[in-house]
């Protein structure tokens, strides 16, 4: 009968241990800040007056070594657009699909097709998107020598008709 006793004791201290646990310390969302590091990166977006390009220092959650998530980063934080001032450039919804460096600095940029058919603007807005892409790529890989866009794995010879796109973009071209 001790037994007994012993072990229903032991079962309620058990299922009361069980449905009574004390919730989580609250963390924040997105996962332990500890393990994953934050870097400051150049965003460059238009200016106010549409004339040229500002840059916007931010602080991004570093992605880890990996070429891809450091590239999907920069470009969801242009597509996001500016916290401060500018304009946002890059067309809604343009998001990266792949990326690929070779040994020469050549940085091939294969961009969702939103990136193409949410384009509206002309010359200015044209050189806008481009250079705010080339200047904010190349400003946080110095080993980026050249840029190819490519749209859904097509090639692109031109945003909106008015640069073109067919070619390699020399970094250097683009200050």
């Amino acid at each position: 009968m001790l037994i007994v006793t012993l072990g229903i004791a032991v079962l309620g201290w058990a299922a009361l241990r069980f449905f009574h646990r004390e919730a989580p310390a609250p963390g924040f969302p997105g996962g332990d800040s500890t393990s994953t590091g934050v870097h400051s990166v150049q965003l460059w977006f238009a200016s106010q007056s549409g004339d040229g390009l500002v840059s916007e220092p931010r602080d991004v959650a570093d992605s880890g070594t990996e070429l891809h998530e450091r590239v999907a980063v920069l470009i969801a934080e242009l597509e996001r657009g500016p916290e401060k001032s500018g304009v946002k450039t890059l067309p809604a919804g343009t998001a990266l699909l792949h990326v690929y460096l070779d040994d020469r600095g050549l940085l091939t940029l294969d961009l969702s097709r939103a990136f193409q058919q949410n384009f509206r603007g002309g010359t200015a807005a044209e050189n806008l998107v481009i250079g705010s892409l080339v200047r904010t790529i190349a400003g946080s890989f110095p080993e980026v020598r050249h840029i190819q866009i490519v749209c859904g794995g097509s090639p692109l010879t031109s945003l909106g008709g008015h640069l073109p796109l067919d070619r390699p973009l020399d970094v250097g071209e683009w200050p």
